[in-house]
């Protein structure tokens, strides 16, 4: 019976510690947001009608982060990288492609660029979601809001791009 207890423990530890390592690598991928802030170069650009007000896009972000290490944690658990190497490499793709739009759009200034960029980063999303879903389809669901936010980030970086 003891041993049964441990091997819980274990696993309960194992999860946990799991999720943790997921959640710290999407926050560390964020990062890169606070490292290249809009500043005053992107107040001065023109932008269309529709863009929100930037207090909208920290919140959106944290909980989008929070979602894609839920979703990335979930598919981990059945089977780690042994099992789900490629689903957790098209994460971790994603994941990269997502870390470099901020050095692209607010560090170098290049909107052309950070378009190029946001338009790879949303066919990785949409590879990642398909191959989540072979695995666990709820966590594929919980990628959909961040597809969702990829598509109208990547109109606005457009028409920003267009407008300048």
């Amino acid at each position: 019976m003891q041993a049964i207890e441990t091997v819980t423990t274990e696993t309960r530890r194992t999860l946990i510690l799991g999720l943790a390592g997921w959640l710290a690598l999407c926050f560390a991928a964020s990062a890169m947001g606070a490292l290249f802030m809009p500043g005053d170069w992107y107040g001065a650009l023109q932008k269309p009608a529709w863009n929100p007000p930037n207090w909208v896009f920290g919140p959106v972000w944290m909980l989008l982060y929070l979602m894609m290490a839920v979703a990335v944690w979930m598919v981990w658990q059945h089977g780690g990288w042994v099992k789900q190497r490629k689903p957790l490499t098209c994460f971790l793709i994603q994941l990269g492609l997502n870390a470099a739009w901020s050095p692209l759009f607010f560090g170098m200034r290049r909107p052309d660029l950070a378009f190029l960029d946001i338009v790879l980063l949303w066919l990785a999303i949409a590879v990642t979601i398909l191959s989540f879903w072979k695995v666990h389809k709820a966590a594929a669901w919980l990628l959909a809001p961040y597809l969702a936010w990829v598509s109208f980030a990547s109109a606005l970086n457009f028409a920003i791009w267009q407008l300048n």
